[in-house]
């Protein structure tokens, strides 16, 4: 009897090691939605839920163009509701003066969707079909797609919870999302970018970019915003998070070369900021400026080694004017990208 009670408590033992182990892989793994995504230059990914739960922006009134109406009655698809979780996949184009501009998207969508509503819906506007490992790819015009001149946009539906999209020019994207989907079950499953990068995501991040994030505002071979040329080349890989924790903390860690290119970025960034501080300063007025100023003096620049690190606390008033839906005629399946 003392045999096999101490064998039950070992085996006990062992199953609660095992349980525990498996809940911390977990939870130190990547999102689902963004290990099914293929290679790409760099990655996105937002956990809407908690979003919503602060801002309340599913609650807003929005205004929408017919087009975005319709998908929205036909697939019942509210995105603000509906949405749980996105991730993006940002894959440079050699032609930036293509269809698809100098950067392409692959996307993946977690939430609650209607999906024989929505496979109706894709099959009424698509112009092609394929059948690839088991799924129904839908390949939908964008734009002046219908001309040969434009893009277009292959759509899958994963599960009952899950789409995948991709504007590339081939289906290669595509379906990498599938074949990674038929073997999503580890945890640690996606893309060398994902593998090389994602360990320096904070954890407990409701949102985050890896790799050349800058790449939607690439312009000549540097990163412009706002007309503004930052001193970072577009090529440079970013760690870019944010948390919660009262209010909410965003950090951006450029990875130089060295820590000689760190301290020169670093001391160029504090340059630029003081000039963003000066204009911002000098610009307000309006009572929305309050939270738009404590974001700014909020603001730190600081080296760690090979890195150049941004951090800044965001009040959740600007949070919520960030987060208020503005109107969607560019967002719905048939007009997307």
């Amino acid at each position: 009897m003392r045999k096999s009670t101490r064998y039950s408590l070992l085996l006990m033992l062992a199953l609660v090691v095992a349980l525990a182990i498996a809940l911390y892989l977990r939870q130190k793994a990547p999102p689902e939605v963004a290990r099914l995504l293929p290679e790409s230059d760099a990655i996105v990914y937002a956990n809407l839920k908690p979003l919503r739960l602060a801002t309340h922006f599913d609650k807003t009134v929005v205004t929408r163009s017919p087009d975005f109406q319709h998908f929205i009655e036909a697939t019942g698809v509210v995105p603000e509701r509906d949405l749980d979780e996105v991730a993006f996949a940002l894959h440079r184009m050699d032609d930036p003066r293509g269809p698809n501009g100098p950067v392409a998207y692959s996307e993946v969508f977690s939430g609650r969707f209607d999906g024989e509503r929505l496979g109706r819906y894709l099959a009424s506007i698509a112009t092609a079909r394929e059948n690839y490992a088991g799924h129904e790819i839908y390949t939908i015009p964008v734009g002046e797609a219908a001309s040969g001149r434009g893009r277009q946009l292959r759509v899958t539906q994963l599960g009952y919870d899950t789409v995948a999209a991709s504007n590339m020019p081939t289906a290669e994207q595509i379906h990498s999302i599938l074949d990674r989907f038929r073997s999503a079950a580890s945890p640690f499953s996606g893309s060398s970018l994902l593998s090389a990068l994602y360990e320096d995501v904070p954890l407990l991040s409701s949102a985050w970019g890896i790799g050349h994030v800058g790449l939607p505002f690439s312009e000549r071979g540097r990163i412009t915003v706002m007309g503004l040329e930052l001193p970072l080349a577009e090529d440079t890989n970013f760690v870019a998070s944010l948390q919660y924790r009262g209010s909410v903390r965003l950090r951006v860690e450029q990875i130089a070369p060295t820590e000689l290119d760190a301290a020169r970025s670093a001391e160029s960034l504090s340059t630029l900021l003081g000039l963003f501080r000066s204009l911002q300063r000098a610009q307000q007025g309006a009572p929305s400026d309050a939270a738009i100023t404590q974001a700014m003096d909020s603001l730190k620049v600081e080296q760690h080694k090979d890195r150049a690190v941004v951090t800044a606390n965001i009040p959740m008033d600007l949070l919520k004017q960030l987060a208020t839906p503005s109107a969607q005629g560019e967002t719905s399946v048939n007009g997307a990208r």
